[in-house]
């Protein structure tokens, strides 16, 4: 099992993959958090989001606090279905530079693995899910 990185303030620093999802939490770094996540090169960071509704611009700062072009997309885990963004929130991100497609958590997930293999600019702001 690989060393596990110190958590400080709810921050584990470094790129992680998504090793699984489910039960209303996520594994990843071999260890498990309950709850709702924001995955970013620079680390990964516990959500205080649980529903949609929660998903606004100040909920995402932690994205928006990343350097400029840090992040190119960000992916947003709506949970268990597809459920549009507000305006106010997509222009929000453009503004900063960052592309965004929701979708349901499950897709998200799938959709970060792969271009995170892929060395991309990608985040992802996850809802959990039961």
């Amino acid at each position: 099992m690989a060393e596990l990185t110190r958590i400080y303030d709810g921050f584990i620093p470094g790129a992680h993959e998504i090793e699984g999802f489910g039960a209303g939490g996520f594994r990843f770094a071999d260890m498990s958090h309950r709850g709702s996540i924001i995955v970013m090169p620079s680390g990964i960071v516990m959500w205080d989001a649980r529903v949609p509704a929660d998903i606004t611009l100040q909920s995402l700062a932690p994205i928006l606090a990343e350097p400029a072009g840090a992040i190119e997309l960000l992916l947003i885990g709506t949970g268990s279905g597809l459920l549009p963004l507000q305006p106010a929130l997509r222009a929000g991100l453009k503004a900063a530079g960052i592309g965004v497609d929701p979708m349901a958590t499950a897709h998200a997930i799938a959709t970060f693995n792969i271009l995170f293999a892929e060395k991309r600019l990608v985040a992802a702001a996850l809802l959990a899910v039961a």
